[in-house]
C-alpha cells in the first residue's frame, strides 16, 4: 500500500500525498499547477470547457480520450497521463495542427470554449485521423460554443484531418516511453488521507471488495459523472471514497450474451454495442457527449438507481443480469429486480455491482429512443426501448422498458400484454399505445410535464410501428412525439 497519488501530467510526474476525496482535477490544474487554458464553464460536465485529454493504460495499451476535467476527481486520475492545452505544440514548436486549422479557418470567437474544443479535436484527430463531418458532430457532443455556430469548426477539424501529422506527434511517439513511466509507478492500494478527508484507490477487485467490508458506507466513485456534481453543485462531503473507475474491464462474449464489467465505460462498450446490438447503438450515442462516455461506466449507471439512467431501459427490455458481490460472495438478479422504489435498490451494505451479463437476442427486433429537451449531451426526459420476437406476423414475445416515467427503470407490463400474441399490425401498437396510460404515473419537472410524457410514450409505440412496417422512413419529430 503507498500514500502517494502518482500520474504524469504533460511530461511531468506528480506525487502527491495531501489529497482530498473531493478534489477536482480542474481545481488542482488551475489552481495548484497554472495551467489555466483548461477552463471552467458549467462545473457539472456540461459545455466541455474543461476538456483535457486521460491517456490510461489498458491491455491493448496507453488509451487517450477526452475528458471533463470539472468533474473529474483528482484521485481517480492515479497511475495516468494528464495531457492540457499547453502540452500541444508542432513539430516545429509551433501550432499544433488542430490549432492552426482552428486559427485559419475562424473556428474561434470570443475564445473561452477554444481550448477545451481543441482538445476534443485533438483527441479524435489521433485516432481516426480520416474522420467524417458527422464524426466529428459526434466528438463535439459535448463541448458548447455560443459564438460560432460550430461550421467553422467543423471545417477547421476536417482540414486539420487532411494535414495530417499524427505520426510526428509528441503524444505518438513518446507513447511507449509514456506507459513505460506509468508503469514504473508503485502497484497496489492507494490510501490518501488529508486531515480525516480520505480517498481509498484499490489495487483490484479483489481488494475492492475488502476497501468495503472494511469501509461499508464509503463513497463508490467510477466515473464521477453523478458524483461529480455532488461535489461541484451540492457541496456534498464523500468522504471517505473508494475510486473504482480503472477495475472490472473484462468483456465477454458468450453464448450471444455479453458479459461486461461494471467499470467498462459507454465508448468502451460502443463497439459491441454496435457489433452485437446494432439498432441501439444511435441511442448510445446520446448517452451525455464524448466526454462524458468515456468517463461514465455502465455498472455505475445502473447502482445509483436513477429513474432517468439511460442504459437501464435499454437493458432491461434485453433481458439484462448482473452479478453482485460482497466479499467472495456473488449473486445474480435479473436487472428489472434491482430496482425496487425512488432511490432505493437491491444492494446489501458493503455489496456492489461486479458484472453486468447482456442478452444480444439477435432474433429479436430492438429500437431504442430518447427525448430530450437538447439532443446532445443532455438528461433524459424520456426514454423508451422495445424487444419483440416476431413469428410468422405474431408477436410472440414482448419485453418493452421505460425510463423517467416512474420512481425507477421500469417495465410497460400492460402495453407488453396489448402486444403479446397479436399481429404485427398498427391496430396492435394503437391498442398499446392506449395501454401504456395505464402503465405509469408521469410526474412534472423541469424537464417535461407528466402530460407531456404520457403523450411522448404512447406515441413511440407509434414510431416503433411505423419504423417497422416502412423502414427507412423518414418520421417526422412533432408526428412521433406529439409536440
Amino acid at each position: 500500500m503507498t500514500t502517494q497519488l502518482r500520474f504524469l501530467l504533460n511530461d511531468q510526474e506528480v506525487a502527491l500525498s495531501q489529497v482530498g476525496a473531493s478534489d477536482t482535477l480542474l481545481d488542482h490544474l488551475r489552481i495548484a499547477r497554472r495551467l489555466r487554458g483548461t477552463k471552467e464553464g458549467c462545473a457539472e460536465g456540461d459545455c466541455g470547457a474543461c476538456t483535457v485529454l486521460l491517456g490510461r493504460p489498458t491491455e491493448g495499451g496507453l488509451v487517450y480520450e477526452p475528458i471533463n476535467a470539472c468533474i473529474r476527481l483528482l484521485a481517480s486520475c492515479h497511475g495516468c497521463h494528464v495531457v492540457t492545452v499547453e502540452h500541444l505544440q508542432g513539430p516545429d514548436g509551433g501550432l499544433h495542427p488542430v490549432q492552426a486549422a482552428m486559427v485559419e479557418h475562424h473556428g474561434s470567437q470570443c475564445g473561452f470554449c477554444t481550448p477545451g474544443i481543441v482538445m476534443a479535436l485533438y483527441g479524435l484527430w489521433m485516432t481516426k485521423p480520416d474522420a467524417s463531418a458527422t464524426d466529428i458532430e459526434i466528438a463535439l457532443q459535448g463541448n458548447i460554443c455560443r459564438c460560432t455556430g460550430y461550421e467553422p469548426i467543423i471545417t477547421a477539424a476536417l482540414a486539420a484531418g487532411r494535414a495530417g501529422g499524427q505520426a510526428a506527434d509528441a503524444l505518438m511517439h513518446e507513447r511507449d516511453a509514456v506507459a513505460a513511466r506509468l508503469a514504473a509507478m508503485p502497484a497496489g492500494r492507494v490510501d490518501l488521507d488529508r486531515d480525516g478527508d480520505r480517498a481509498i484507490i484499490p489495487a483490484d477487485a479483489d481488494d475492492l471488495a475488502q476497501v468495503l467490508l472494511d469501509e461499508p458506507k464509503a463513497t463508490l466513485v467510477a466515473g464521477a459523472t453523478d458524483v461529480g456534481l455532488w461535489v461541484t453543485k451540492f457541496m456534498r462531503n464523500i468522504s471517505p471514497a473508494i475510486f473504482i473507475g480503472h477495475l472490472m474491464k473484462s468483456v465477454q462474449v458468450v453464448d450471444e450474451e455479453l458479459h461486461i464489467g461494471a467499470g467498462v465505460t459507454y465508448s468502451e462498450a460502443a463497439p459491441l454495442i454496435r457489433q452485437h446490438i446494432p439498432a441501439a447503438y444511435d441511442y448510445w450515442l446520446r448517452i451525455g457527449g464524448w466526454q462524458v462516455r468515456n468517463m461514465g461506466t455502465i455498472g455505475a449507471n445502473i447502482a445509483n438507481g436513477s429513474p432517468i439512467g439511460d442504459t437501464p431501459p435499454l437493458l432491461i427490455a434485453l433481458g439484462a443480469r448482473i452479478v453482485l458481490r460482497r466479499g467472495d460472495q456473488r449473486r445474480e438478479l435479473p436487472l428489472q429486480d434491482y430496482f425496487i422504489d425512488y432511490g432505493k435498490q437491491d444492494r446489501q451494505l458493503a455489496e456492489f455491482v461486479e458484472t453486468v451479463i447482456i442478452p444480444t437476442r439477435p432474433d429479436a427486433i430492438v429500437a431504442a429512443y430518447k427525448v430530450s429537451k437538447r439532443r446532445d449531451s443532455d438528461i433524459t426526459a424520456v426514454a423508451a426501448a422495445f424487444c419483440l420476437t416476431v413469428r410468422d406476423g405474431i408477436i410472440e414475445d414482448a419485453r418493452v422498458a421505460f425510463g423517467g416515467m416512474a420512481a425507477t427503470p421500469k417495465r410497460a407490463a400492460r402495453a407488453e400484454a396489448a402486444l403479446q400474441g397479436q399481429p404485427m399490425a398498427q391496430a396492435t401498437f394503437e391498442a398499446a399505445a392506449r395501454a401504456v396510460a395505464d402503465d405509469f404515473t408521469p410526474m412534472s419537472d423541469m424537464r417535461a410535464s407528466a402530460d407531456y410524457r404520457a403523450r411522448v410514450a404512447q406515441n413511440l409505440f407509434r414510431r416503433f410501428w411505423l419504423e417497422q412496417s416502412e423502414p427507412g422512413l423518414p418520421v417526422r419529430l412533432t408526428e412521433t412525439l406529439g409536440a
